[in-house]
Order: structure tokens, then C-alpha cells, then sequence
């Protein structure tokens, strides 16, 4: 299976209009039987994971084809083997800056996605292309580059012009929330 990569443009927790049911089915669609979810939680408060990671897995659950797949919470300390024994990493979103600085430890994390599921959601979409806008830090920032494009999750007009002055030879791919978009 060549790698794929699906970017979410992320939602606001106060919104009671959650539909993200597809976003799941297409991170599942192309899982095998028995798959093994890493979900990394590296952007999120640590008071926050417990709860967001119950909501992941329960839409994970809630939308699966499979008849069992196992999940498992990404650590820093067994981060590489996480990954080469998964199926489909999610990256949440939370702290983009926080995200990408844990990601930074690591090298070669092309490599090691090769021909598995990469999700990510806002924070998670951010870091996975060469420039992000991020709403929450109110500014432009060089993502890991694993995609090349410009990436604003939480898409509104107000931010058409952030990207104005950045890497005119690349592509922009402004997500409103709940919107997603797939790579491969």
C-alpha cells in the first residue's frame, strides 16, 4: 500500500454539530482486519488526553468495517516502535508548536510512514506539511515538510492572505473544520 495522508481542518469542542463519521470510514477504509491505531496525543494537555482519546477511539469504533482492531496511546519513550508496529497514526490536534517539537526529536519519520495511514487532525494537519498557519499561536511556521503544501485548519476568509509572502511555489489547502482532504 503506498502511504496515505489525510488532513482534517479540525472542529471546536463547543460545537454540538460533530459529524466527522466519513473523516473515520476513510481513515479505515484501507486499514486490514486485526489494524493497530497509534493515536498520538503529543499536541494535547495532559489533563486533556484521557478525554480525547475516549472520544477518538469511540468514533474510531463507531465507524469501523472491521470486526477488531487494537488501539494504542503514543509515548515519546517508544515512540519508533509504536510507529513500526501500526497500521494508522492519528495526530490530534491541540498545540501545533507543542507537536511539532516533540516530532522534531525524531528523524526520518517519511521513511517510517511508508505504506501506512497518517491522520491528522488541525494541530495534526498542521505538522504534516512544509508551512502551517496556526489561529492559536497567530502565526506562519515550517511544518516536517512530509507534504508539500501550506496547510490552515480552522479555515475562515480572514485568513486567505497569511501565506502571502511564503512559499508562493506551493500549494495552499485551507480546511474549514470537520472538512478533510486525502493524499496519497
Amino acid at each position: 500500500m503506498k502511504t496515505k495522508y489525510i488532513l482534517h481542518g479540525g472542529f471546536t469542542p463547543k460545537n454540538k454539530n460533530e459529524n466527522n463519521e466519513d473523516f473515520y470510514k476513510e481513515i479505515l477504509k484501507d486499514a486490514p482486519e486485526g489494524a493497530k491505531i497509534l493515536i498520538v496525543p503529543f499536541a494535547k494537555d495532559i489533563d486533556r488526553i484521557p478525554v480525547s482519546v475516549a472520544r477518538v477511539t469511540a468514533e474510531f469504533n463507531k465507524n469501523k468495517w472491521q470486526e477488531k482492531f487494537d488501539f494504542e496511546v503514543a509515548n515519546e519513550e517508544s515512540f519508533i516502535k509504536q510507529i513500526e508496529s501500526s497500521n494508522v497514526i492519528y495526530f490530534q490536534g491541540g498545540k501545533t508548536l507543542k507537536l511539532l517539537e516533540v516530532l522534531k526529536k525524531f528523524s526520518n519519520l517519511k521513511k517510517m510512514f511508508e505504506g501506512k495511514i497518517i491522520a491528522g487532525e488541525s494541530a495534526g494537519a498542521n505538522v504534516l506539511g512544509k508551512f502551517f498557519y496556526s489561529p492559536s499561536a497567530n502565526g506562519v511556521f515550517e511544518g516536517l515538510g512530509l507534504l508539500p503544501i501550506k496547510v490552515i485548519p480552522h479555515y475562515s476568509l480572514k485568513y486567505r492572505d497569511v501565506f502571502k509572502d511564503t512559499g508562493s511555489d506551493l500549494d495552499c489547502l485551507y480546511l474549514k473544520e470537520y472538512q478533510y482532504k486525502v493524499f496519497k
